[in-house]
């Protein structure tokens, strides 16, 4: 099957028989789109679709693209994502891109769910509470990035501690530590969204060890970023994949 047909057949999969409206105003541009994403990057490495499309909605999600965040919303469920995980994957954002942004991601994710019938609010995936939210997000960092992080809080200056406790109790407690999705899906996420953010080349090489040490391959997130070069572009992808190699070098 070529890429065009794999096009076809993947558009479909996802979005069912409706035509996109580009494609009556600008078909050119619109086959040039629909070709590559769903004739190429849908079938470039070993990502199963659900992950695919996980990756995509927190890539939008951080862009801002919100139209077509809607429409990936109902390919996700098409592809078989329930609810819960698409919810927690849009969640997840929230200490990257902040609570705005956040917020209106999670808007037209309600939007589809109330078209589609699905009752709001989905079940809660909280795991901890106010006594244990910073001890259990503090055991998550370790976790991911090894006692590195108990050096950082003990070396933090005396005025910026509270930043420390906030990315144990709040990034960590509050987020990384909910059910739904496991702590590589939760990892890999984040170096999408982070990568798609741009200018944060620190947080990526640190997301790219942290993928590595709760067990994605590189291939795997080579994988990862290369899904998302459609919807973040070619300089970010590549700043990323420059992070990659220089965390894990190849032979």
């Amino acid at each position: 099957m070529n890429r065009i047909d794999r096009s076809i057949e993947k558009y479909k999969q996802l979005f069912g028989d409706g035509v996109p409206a580009t494609h009556v105003t600008d078909p050119d541009f619109q086959d040039i789109l629909s070709h590559f994403i769903f004739g190429e990057i849908f079938y470039q490495g070993e990502l199963n679709d659900k992950e695919r499309e996980l990756i995509t909605l927190v890539v939008l999600a951080t862009n801002q693209t919100l139209p077509q965040l809607t429409a990936h919303v109902s390919a996700a469920l098409s592809v078989g994502l329930t609810p819960v995980e698409i919810k927690e994957a849009v969640y997840q954002c929230a200490p990257y891109i902040g609570f705005p942004k956040t917020l209106n991601a999670i808007d037209k994710v309600n939007e589809v769910f109330k078209a589609k019938e699905i009752v709001l609010p989905i079940e809660s995936q909280k795991t901890v509470n106010e006594q244990n939210r910073s001890q259990k997000g503090l055991a998550t960092q370790v976790e991911i990035f090894g006692d590195v992080i108990k050096k950082m809080q003990k070396n933090a200056p005396s005025n910026q501690t509270h930043i420390q406790e906030y990315l144990s109790a709040f990034y960590f407690g509050d987020f990384y530590t909910r059910s739904g999705l496991d702590l590589q899906t939760r990892e890999l996420l984040t170096l999408c969204i982070v990568s798609a953010l741009g200018g944060a080349e620190g947080q990526v090489k640190a997301h790219v060890q942290g993928n590595l040490n709760v067990g994605n391959a590189k291939e795997q997130l080579i994988d990862a970023i290369t899904h998302c070069l459609p919807y973040m572009g070619f300089p970010r992808t590549l700043n990323t994949l420059a992070c990659i190699n220089e965390i894990s070098p190849e032979n």
